[in-house]
């Protein structure tokens, strides 16, 4: 198959450091070559692929001060799409919705990964708008706020497994990664370890947008015996990170999409003790690969518990259902389903 993959431009394709949606896209795309599919990958020119890549900016923007409009960046790719459209079978789109008014009116198939979250008022008007566009979800619970869209699939993300090993004997920490923010509650790990008496160990970027929240709130909370700020770590460090921790601590408190770091923790065997939000419950198994809780104190009882998990079961579990292979042969199947739509409307 002749596939286009579309990805955001804020970070490369992978990502340098924190950027799930761009490190997704880069393991479906090198997984699609590895399968000996033609991809063309658009993306920043800072990316690194197999793929034959063609990007309308030589940096990814987050690392070039001078993208104030990032939006500029991302209809020049757009651009780029629509010259080289009737080379591909299908377009993968990553980005959101700008290019829905654009691919309405063209007679390319695509189809489009939702990565974020959904449940925000002001997109209310456009996705009902729109709802013809062909859409897949990353976990069921993301579709809530949209039941009526033109929902395709689900398909779960995936990881390669060599990036991350099993780890048998973990140290005695906790763990804390991913980002800075009022609804990732770190406050809430940090709490659960203090009260299991357990050192946690926490790597996370904090945004621009959530300096103030981080200032006030917890960098305090960081002033404690037990509790080691790391800062944001790159992918390399990631499996030493996870697998040598007693268990990820994971206490969302909004529809959380996915969470690729839950995955990435049970790569290494690590337990996930997560509150039941958004797609938590579709990928934690209560008493198999985690524990799903409700508060601080049932965090606590659930760490007492760990020794009752198998870390070689949660390997298990992540090697039956989130591999890149398992994320990419699903999508090959959406493809093929859509490309036969087109085949059929064109007969018609």
């Amino acid at each position: 198959m002749r596939i286009a993959q579309v990805a955001p431009l804020f970070e490369s394709v992978p990502p340098k450091f924190y950027g799930g949606t761009e490190r997704i896209v880069s393991y479906l795309t090198e997984e699609l070559v590895n399968q000996g599919h033609d991809v063309t990958l658009f993306a920043s020119g800072d990316s690194n692929t197999n793929a034959r890549l063609l990007s309308p900016i030589k940096n990814c923007i987050i690392l070039n001060k001078s993208y104030i409009d990032s939006i500029s960046a991302h209809i020049l790719m757009l651009e780029m799409v629509l010259k080289e459209a009737s080379s591909f079978d299908i377009i993968h789109f990553h980005i959101n919705y700008l290019h829905f008014p654009i691919s309405r009116r063209e007679s390319y198939t695509h189809l489009t990964t939702l990565h974020g979250r959904l449940d925000l008022p002001q997109t209310f008007a456009l996705f009902n708008e729109f709802y013809d566009m062909p859409v897949v979800s990353i976990s069921n619970n993301q579709r809530k706020p949209f039941m009526q869209a033109n929902w395709i699939d689900t398909v779960y993300h995936g990881i390669p497994p060599c990036l991350f090993k099993l780890q048998e004997n973990p140290g005695n920490y906790l763990a804390f990664l991913g980002r800075i923010s009022p609804e990732k509650r770190v406050d809430h790990a940090i709490e659960i370890a203090k009260k299991s008496g357990l050192p946690i160990k926490i790597a996370a970027k904090v945004d621009k947008a959530d300096r103030e929240y981080y200032d006030n709130l917890i960098k305090p909370m960081l002033n404690h015996t037990l509790v080691d700020f790391i800062g944001e770590i790159g992918e390399v460090e990631k499996s030493d990170f996870l697998g040598n921790a007693l268990a990820l601590i994971f206490p969302v408190d909004w529809p959380e999409p996915f969470g690729i770091v839950m995955i990435e923790a049970m790569a290494c065997g690590t337990p996930v003790i997560a509150y039941p939000k958004g797609s938590v419950p579709e990928i934690i198994e209560h008493g198999v690969n985690g524990y799903l809780v409700n508060s601080i104190d049932e965090g606590v009882s659930a760490i007492s518990n760990l020794s009752n998990l198998s870390r070689n079961r949660i390997r298990e579990v992540f090697e039956s259902r989130f591999t890149a292979t398992r994320m990419c042969n699903d999508y090959i199947q959406v493809y093929c389903k859509l490309i036969e739509k087109s085949h059929i409307r064109e007969v018609a």
